[in-house]
C-alpha cells in the first residue's frame, strides 16, 4: 500500500478541463470546492496507482471546503510523467462484432478505451473526439501519449479522413500505433514515423486532385445518362504497403510515390464539357 498516495498524484497538474487544478494543489469541483476524490485521469498518470478506482482526497486537504491553490512540494522520481496509452475501437455497424479489437486493445496494456460503431463517413466521431481530447490534455502535462487502434482502416477509409486525423495528432506529437496490418508498429510524427504523417499528406492531395477530375467528369455523365456517381476511395491499405516499399527499395520521394500509385486518367477531347453560348 501506498504511504500518501495524494502527493504522488499532485505531482501533477489534473489534465481535466473542468479542474485543471495546478500541480501541489487537490483537485476542485466546478463550484470551487475541494473534491472528494481524485480525478481519475489525473491519478492514472502515477504508474502504481494506475489500476485503482478511484482515490480519496485525504483530511489534511479538507475535501468540501473552499478550493485554494497550495505549494509546490518537491517529490519523488516515480513522480514523473508515465506514458499513456489510450486505446480506439470502431466498427461501422451494430451487426459487425467490436469485442475482438477491444480484446487486443486491452491485451496492450491501454490505460483508457474508447469505442463506438459508427460509419466512417460520419464526419463527427464523438468517441474518436473524445480520445483526441484526451490525449492533448494528457499531452499538456508533459506525458508521453499513444493513440492505439486495431487497424489502419479503424481511423478512417480515405487518405483525406485519414490526413485529418494524422495531422491532429502531429500537431499535438501524440504517437500512433497499429496493432495489425501491412503498417504494424508505432509510428512517432516528430521522429522516425514522420514519414507515414507526410505520406498522408501526399495521398491526400493525389485523391484530391483525383476526385475533382471525377467529378467534373461525372457531371457531363449525370447530365447524358440522368443519373449521379459517386466519389471512388483510392486509398488502402495495401496501397501505402506498397508506397513504404517503394520509399525505403528506390528511395522515391512522397510525391512521386504519390502520382505512381494514383493514376489520374487524361479526359478524351470527347469528353470535354462543351461550351453552350
Amino acid at each position: 500500500m501506498i504511504t500518501d498516495p495524494h502527493k504522488l498524484v499532485e505531482a501533477h497538474k489534473c489534465p481535466m478541463s473542468t479542474c485543471t487544478a495546478p500541480a501541489g494543489s487537490p483537485c476542485r469541483t466546478t463550484a470551487g470546492k475541494v473534491a472528494l476524490k481524485y480525478h481519475t485521469a489525473r491519478f492514472q498518470l502515477v504508474p502504481a496507482l494506475r489500476s485503482e478506482l478511484h482515490v480519496a482526497t485525504p483530511a489534511v486537504r479538507h475535501p468540501g471546503s473552499a478550493w485554494i491553490a497550495l505549494p509546490v512540494q518537491k517529490l519523488a522520481a516515480t513522480a514523473v510523467p508515465m506514458e499513456i496509452r489510450l486505446g480506439y475501437a470502431r466498427v461501422s455497424t451494430r451487426t459487425q462484432e467490436i469485442q475482438s479489437q477491444v480484446d487486443a486493445l486491452e491485451a496492450s496494456q491501454v490505460h483508457r478505451l474508447f469505442q463506438e460503431q459508427i460509419s466512417t463517413r460520419v464526419r463527427e466521431r464523438p468517441e474518436m473526439k473524445a480520445a483526441l481530447a484526451a490525449a492533448r490534455e494528457y499531452r499538456s502535462l508533459g506525458a508521453k501519449v499513444t493513440l492505439v487502434v486495431h487497424e489502419m482502416k479503424r481511423l478512417g477509409r480515405g487518405a483525406l479522413e485519414l490526413l485529418k486525423v494524422a495531422d491532429e495528432l502531429r500537431d499535438a506529437e501524440i504517437e500512433l500505433e497499429f496493432l495489425t496490418g501491412p503498417l504494424e508498429g508505432k509510428h512517432d510524427p516528430a521522429g522516425h514515423g514522420a514519414a507515414l504523417f507526410s505520406f498522408f499528406a501526399a495521398m491526400a492531395e493525389s485523391e484530391r486532385d483525383y476526385i475533382r477530375d471525377k467529378t467534373l467528369e461525372g457531371q457531363e455523365t449525370a447530365r447524358s445518362k440522368g443519373k449521379a456517381i459517386g466519389g471512388t476511395k483510392v486509398a488502402d491499405e495495401d496501397m501505402l504497403a506498397t508506397a513504404f516499399r517503394l520509399r525505403e527499395e528506390e528511395h522515391l520521394s512522397l510525391r512521386e510515390i504519390a502520382s505512381r500509385l494514383v493514376s489520374v486518367p487524361e479526359r478524351s477531347a470527347a469528353s470535354t464539357p462543351l461550351r453552350r453560348p
